[in-house]
């Protein structure tokens, strides 16, 4: 189930029981290492994500989360390193802009992190549908990002490897073992894509620009939910894709969330108008319409956002903006491909995105007003 099928009463965090600690003894092991004591079984939780974690208050009365990095080996003690490496820059650089919860120490041979607890912390997905996440916040998204993307980086201290996503050779045709393990309606988004040569080649195009951007150090996973906000700070977590790259993928990532919820909301606002839930035929007029008021209420919370960055980092490459509107495009090819993992079949929604998403990813240098991303002084 994605965060966007989540009822909006579960949104805050989504919490569930853990792998039991008596399991896992190298968990108490390393938290005693690192003088913060033991967890208690019966006052410990999990939250959702891919890696097995522990959250709770240890008996010297510290709040910690613990997470162990899961999947396959290799790419698991990449992702350890990646995060090592984000923590050690940020704490070398002194920058307070750039915040998430407190790193308390780290186990290499367990692929163990552990970091401050944040209990009341709300996820920027939980404020997005609370209508929560207004300009001021997205004003300071972007300065975070910004700063992120002007850290001094010692040379090479960082992952420089591309980014996996996306996979062109997936588009051109798919593995075996990513079609056995493919739900059906992924496999009905990869044949949308595989079927549109025009659509590949703008993929490659994207490739190819980023290869050839200036490399900064990048989140290269920037979503909504990997802020949080607690109490009056704004913290950005989760860096295990933390890596050199192009500062446009994590743009495009952040203002692809809002175009997302655009699309996710047309059948809302439509509903609303006709007073009724939306099930029966809707004229394509409607949906064009509905999807302009859409924009332009959510619009000014990108453009808070560009603002915010270009407070930090006035100075882009040329063809930036360019490039942040075609990675909006790839963002709506993701969104919907992450969707169907969890789905029948493909939502009329993430049909709209995929193709809102192709028009962006052929066309990108006619959408930068429409998108909020105009030149800033």
């Amino acid at each position: 189930m994605t965060t966007d099928q989540v009822p909006k009463e579960s949104l805050t965090r989504t919490r569930f029981q853990p792998v039991e600690l008596d399991q896992v003894p190298e968990v108490g092991a390393f938290l005693e290492r690192l003088g913060l004591g033991s967890l208690d079984p019966d006052n410990v939780t999990a939250y959702v994500g891919r890696n097995d974690n522990w959250a709770g208050p240890t008996s010297t009365g510290a709040e910690v989360f613990v997470k162990r990095l899961g999947g396959e080996p290799t790419d698991a003690a990449r992702r350890f390193r990646r995060i090592t490496a984000f923590e050690k820059l940020v704490a070398d650089s002194g920058n307070q802009e750039l915040r998430g919860p407190a790193y308390l120490g780290a186990d290499e041979d367990n692929l163990l992190l552990a970091f401050e607890r944040l209990e009341e912390a709300r996820s920027g997905r939980e404020l997005e549908a609370d209508e929560g996440f207004d300009d001021e916040l997205c004003r300071r998204a972007g300065r975070i990002i910004g700063t992120l993307h002007t850290l001094p980086v010692p040379a090479d201290t960082l992952d420089d490897t591309p980014h996996p996503l996306p996979s062109i050779e997936d588009f051109e045709a798919l593995s075996l073992p990513v079609y056995v393990n493919s739900a059906f309606a992924e496999l009905e988004g990869y044949g949308l894509i595989q079927r549109d040569p025009e659509l590949i080649e703008a993929l490659r195009v994207l490739r190819r620009g980023e290869a050839a951007a200036p490399r900064v150090p990048t989140h290269s996973d920037l979503r909504l939910d990997q802020y949080l906000l607690h109490g009056d700070e704004l913290y950005l977590t989760d860096w295990e894709e933390f890596r050199l790259g192009d500062a446009a993928r994590d743009v495009g990532g952040f203002v692809g969330e809002w175009l997302y919820r655009v699309i996710q909301g047309i059948p809302k606002s439509i509903g609303k108008e006709a007073d009724q839930e939306v099930g029966h035929e809707v004229a394509h007029e409607d949906i064009l319409k509905h999807g302009a008021k859409e924009i332009e209420r959510l619009r000014p919370r990108i453009v808070a956002f560009w603002e915010g960055y270009h407070e930090i980092r006035p100075e882009t490459d040329e063809g930036f903006a360019t490039r942040v509107a075609a990675f909006v495009g790839w963002h709506m090819l993701d969104r919907m491909l992450a969707g169907a993992r969890f789905v029948a079949r493909l939502a009329a929604t993430d049909r709209a995105a995929s193709g809102i998403g192709r028009t962006l990813l052929l066309t990108p240098d006619n959408f930068g007003s429409v998108l909020g991303l105009e030149a800033t002084s």
